[in-house]
């Protein structure tokens, strides 16, 4: 499996493909005998992979050292469990997954150390600084892979039928690619006529399918993470590795459209589990939970204001400055010409205050949304001050005068609370002399009993 990925390139899968061959040796050794350098068999290797404990040896059924044939390969020893990782090593350092790299030495080098294997010791820390520069000067410029949920439907496909796939593909892969290839590959199993691409990414009605044709979804998805996940997630290796959920969003309306108004458009949110984490030793992993998210067209304009925010402060503090980055941002914001853009939105859902007070919790929370986006509008018109060249004055200046524009007509509605949501809880002062009368009617009653 190692070398069919390395010929189609797939240089992390097949690492993976090594790192799990890896686990199984260490498995083996461990039952031999117990030996304070070696893993402890898969469970060390949870920081490459956690896919990788999927070979442990729970039994005498998987791994029996004692008998003939099984075993006996020239992998399974201490140097070839070395050779192995290393080779591992290789492969992610090719595919980009330097941090990787590092983890794979962390069980390699108690080995080296334990036979003073001086000299590759050397080359392994050699190894390992060109890992680190690495990371250092590449940073955020790699990438690490494109993915797509490819559903099937049709009973020509057998088992596959109604199943959800998350497929890996290269790097900046379009989804025209990935289309074209599956419509061709099934299409030479099926015939060219039987097979039929879905072009959206609504629910399928198989109701409404030709039962003698072969129906491809095809969708693409990202990462997500919890919230509390994105905590442990800070850079950006972390966010593209290890992953198992995904999530794409379509677009509706109530009366059957794709898009609409401002004020009828949905959003359904379909986050995908699959059954391993990507990067894996296959490129394709089956689909094993599904959740659907249904957002009101309130909620959808807090996730897009969330969602300019993130990107303004993002260009805002990136490091180095990209100037071009930051205006294009800018523009996007605060341009005068922006369709549906943040003054459209704020005089949809701010104007004003909702009738429904079921309403007035999101109302609040996109009036807080449009308080922090024109708090970074502010802040990346200043870093662009510093940034721009002697002929691009002329260019700030506008973004300035529109910025200041857009925070004159916000701020109206910005500044609009909901008198309902800022009462007090408790009313203090009533609390207090309800305490107090208390007390003195406590009191009344032990004096006269003591008189009594």
């Amino acid at each position: 499996m190692a070398e069919k990925h390395t010929k189609r390139k797939s240089y992390t899968e097949a690492a993976m493909c090594l790192v799990h061959a890896a686990a199984l040796v260490a498995e083996y050794l461990s039952m031999l005998e117990d030996r304070n350098y070696l893993p402890v068999g898969s469970v060390s290797f949870q920081n490459i992979s956690s896919n990788v404990l999927e070979e442990s040896a729970v039994s005498d059924d998987v791994l029996s050292p004692d008998e003939d044939g099984i075993c006996s390969g020239r992998y399974f020893s201490e140097s070839g469990l070395v050779g192995l990782l290393e080779q591992a090593a290789e492969l992610f350092s090719t595919g980009g997954l330097y941090e990787t790299v590092n983890e794979v030495y962390k069980i390699v080098i108690p080995i080296l150390e334990a036979h003073r294997d001086f000299r590759k010791l050397t080359l392994t820390h050699s190894k390992l600084q060109k890992a680190f520069d690495s990371i250092i000067n590449k940073g955020q410029k790699r990438m690490f892979g494109t993915y797509f949920r490819v559903g099937f439907y049709g009973s020509k496909f057998g088992d596959l039928d109604e199943q959800e796939f998350v497929y890996k593909e290269p790097a900046i892969t379009k989804l025209p690619e990935i289309s074209h290839r599956l419509e061709g590959f099934y299409g030479q199993c099926f015939g060219e006529d039987a097979v039929e691409v879905i072009k959206d990414s609504a629910p399928v009605d198989k109701r409404k399918l030709d039962p003698n044709k072969a129906y491809i979804q095809i969708t693409f998805v990202e990462p997500y993470f919890d919230e509390y996940e994105m905590k442990d997630r800070v850079t950006y290796f972390e966010k593209n590795f290890n992953i198992c959920r995904f999530m794409y969003t379509t677009p509706f309306t109530m009366d059957g459209r794709p898009r609409g108004e401002l004020s009828e458009q949905y959003k359904r949110n379909t986050i995908l589990t699959t059954m391993h984490a990507f990067p894996y030793i296959k490129t394709r992993i089956s689909v094993i939970q599904r959740e659907e998210f249904i957002l009101t067209p309130i909620e959808v304009a807090i996730e897009d204001m969330r969602k300019k925010t993130q990107e303004l402060t993002a260009a805002t503090n990136q490091e180095p400055p990209d100037a071009k980055m930051l205006q294009m941002v800018l523009q996007g914001s605060v341009g005068a010409t922006v369709n549906q853009g943040p003054l459209e939105v704020a005089q949809v859902f701010l104007a004003e205050i909702p009738a429904d007070p079921r309403l007035y919790r999101h109302h609040n929370k996109l009036r807080l949304c449009f308080k922090e986006f024109i708090m970074r509008c502010g802040e990346a018109v200043e870093k662009n001050k510093h940034l721009i060249t002697a002929d691009q004055r002329e260019y700030h200046q506008e973004l300035k005068r529109n910025y200041t524009k857009l925070k004159e007509n916000l701020r109206p509605m910005i500044e609009r609370k909901i008198p309902e949501l800022y009462k007090p809880v408790v009313k203090v002062h009533s609390t207090r002399e309800s305490f107090r009368n208390h007390s003195f009617r406590k009191y009344d009653a032990q004096t006269s009993s003591q008189s009594t």
